[in-house]
């Protein structure tokens, strides 16, 4: 366990999805997450037990933050991903699913770390980039610049990104049940291994 300014870091474990259910939904809106989608998504980030999804903790009952991120081979392409247009191998990319911290700690770091402790487990597990679809609309764009600061690069801009799970029960916090949000996708190139 990594800690820093007294947040404690670690990597996620199904004892934590009933917190992280609640943050995420919180901060992204109603039904981002459910526990069925939350497990698969844990899944996806486990490569031969090493596990590239972190949670980030206040103390030892609140939950301020954690990063889904699934491993290289362990996602599927679809009609937002743009891999014609990636500098490197489809199979070798893993993925920055969303990165979540709690409203009161934003801008305080947390984000940055949970992103650079996904980033050596994938690399562990053999991922030499990673890609994330960032919500344009955040305030101020803050997911696209926050992103960009850690080096990721814009590859296309994709409207109504998250229509689908809205009209199917998704809230989106700006646009409610008919989301009209825009995802900037993004490729972040891992450091290379020394």
């Amino acid at each position: 366990m990594n800690t820093i300014n007294n947040i404690h870091y670690r990597p996620m474990q199904p004892e934590d999805f009933a917190a992280v259910l609640q943050l995420g939904n919180l901060v992204h809106g109603d039904g981002y997450l459910t526990p069925a989608v939350l497990q698969q998504y844990f899944d996806r980030g486990l490569v031969q037990q090493q596990n590239a999804s972190f949670v980030a903790y206040a103390d030892a009952n609140q939950l301020v933050g954690f990063r889904l991120a699934f491993a290289a081979g362990q996602w599927v392409l679809d009609q937002w991903c743009s891999p014609d247009l990636w500098p490197v191998p489809p199979e070798k990319v893993a993925y920055f699913k969303c990165n979540t911290v709690a409203p009161a700690q934003q801008g305080s770091g947390i984000g940055g770390k949970l992103l650079q402790l996904s980033i050596a487990a994938l690399q562990q597990q053999g991922a030499i980039a990673g890609l994330a679809h960032l919500w344009q609309q955040s305030p101020g764009n803050a997911a696209v610049k926050y992103f960009s600061r850690h080096g990721g690069v814009l590859i296309k801009e994709h409207p109504d990104k998250w229509r689908a799970e809205s009209l199917q029960g998704y809230a989106c916090v700006r646009c409610g049940f008919d989301c009209h949000c825009s995802a900037a996708e993004m490729i972040l190139l891992f450091p290379e291994q020394s």
